[in-house]
């Protein structure tokens, strides 16, 4: 069975840097596109970027474009979210999800964690 354990959210103030991590057990974890989203109290989870299976290609929603940097650590079971230049619209749960298909859609995502809160102060 697959889990997902993100980590690193936290309070910060606007222009700081984050970099969340996101655990992977389970078999296989280079079977599995990545991505992560955001969600936000009232709304649907939102993508912000994806990672193929080997890590030689990713995508990022408009939103993400510039201060968003995914990778992944195939060896280490890991996803990463670096976030640069942190605002105060950034603020929300973010949530890594674990798919075959590699994709930006919310149900093209097999697993899920439970999120880990960041919160941007201006």
């Amino acid at each position: 069975q697959v889990q997902l354990v993100e980590s690193g959210g936290g309070l910060v103030q606007a222009g700081d840097s984050l970099r969340l991590s996101c655990a992977f057990s389970g078999p296989s974890f280079s079977s599995y596109a990545m991505g992560w989203f955001r969600q936000v109290p009232g709304k649907e989870r939102e993508f912000a970027c994806a990672i193929s299976w080997s890590g030689d290609s990713t995508y990022y929603a408009d939103s993400a474009k510039g201060r968003f940097t995914i990778s992944r650590d195939n060896a280490k079971n890991r996803v990463y979210l670096q976030i640069n230049n942190l605002k105060p619209e950034d603020t929300g749960v973010y949530f890594c999800g674990a798919g075959i298909r590699y994709g930006y859609e919310y149900d093209e995502y097999d697993y899920w964690g439970q999120g880990t809160q960041v919160t941007v102060s201006s």
